[in-house]
């Protein structure tokens, strides 16, 4: 099944994983939580009409009464051959809805993950995860290709070790999610790094994002000749706040080591 994304800088999500924890600051107001909770919704309703709610089941398994993540994750063996049958090459964001890194992800489903992914190269894969040191730590074991791309969040200073683990994977490209950016992040070290994504958190409860604080990120981004992505300011009404810093639009991402470059 082909789940076609609004995120800025992909085209689709891939969730073989499904469910989270929470970590740290970045993760208050999960914007996954929220999905979860109107998916589980959806699957509560449609079976109440005697109707199959599909995937949309496997989120009854991962979120509370509350709404909120119940600690527990979905592993869904039945999506992990979705990419070979897409057939126009394509970006992916690897597990939209939870981590493929999270601790309680063997590391035999990663490497099934890992090995359709190696039999996709049309596809450009961007796995995004909080835990770096388990990428890092499972990274030996895993096939790199080139068309996988691997990123880590980083909202603020508190959590800036992740690059560095980041740096010890042996993906080809890598790259930072600095969203939402909660604080300065002004020792930012871009060594290693191929791609920056910048953006404020959106939704209830956002909390904001200073101007300058993007700013700083950016020109250490041109100064260095690294790619950088602006997704949005955020906020409750996200849309009217824009994605134009200083009067531009940034899309920059870079070229990957295979084929013609894509484009979000």
């Amino acid at each position: 099944m082909a789940h076609f994304s609004g995120i800025e800088w992909t085209n689709s999500t891939w969730n073989p994983v499904v469910g989270c924890s929470k970590v740290s600051a970045g993760c208050k107001n999960c914007y996954a939580e929220r999905m979860a909770k109107r998916l589980a919704a959806m699957a509560r309703s449609a079976r109440s009409q005697g109707l199959d709610p599909g995937r949309a089941a496997n989120y009854l398994r991962v979120i509370d009464s509350d709404g909120r993540w119940n600690g527990t994750l979905f592993l869904d063996y039945s999506a992990i051959e979705d990419p070979r049958g897409w057939k126009a090459p394509r970006l992916v964001f690897v597990n939209s809805m939870g981590d493929l890194f999270h601790e309680d992800v063997p590391l035999g489903f990663v490497q099934s993950v890992f090995e359709v992914m190696n039999r996709c190269p049309r596809h450009t894969f961007q796995i995004l995860t909080k835990r770096p040191q388990i990428a890092a730590q499972y990274s030996k074991h895993l096939t790199w290709t080139s068309n996988i791309w691997m990123g880590t969040s980083v909202e603020n200073a508190t959590v800036i070790h992740r690059v560095q683990d980041l740096r010890t994977t042996r993906a080809k490209i890598k790259f930072l999610s600095l969203e939402p950016l909660l604080g300065p992040i002004t020792r930012l070290s871009l060594a290693g790094i191929d791609w920056v994504i910048v953006g404020g958190e959106s939704g209830p409860g956002a909390r904001p994002m200073n101007p300058e604080w993007v700013r700083n990120i950016r020109d250490r981004c041109i100064t260095r000749g690294v790619p950088f992505f602006f997704k949005q300011w955020g906020g409750i009404n996200k849309k009217h706040a824009g994605r134009e810093l200083d009067g531009q639009t940034w899309d920059e991402m870079p070229a990957p080591l295979h084929g013609e470059p894509m484009r979000a």
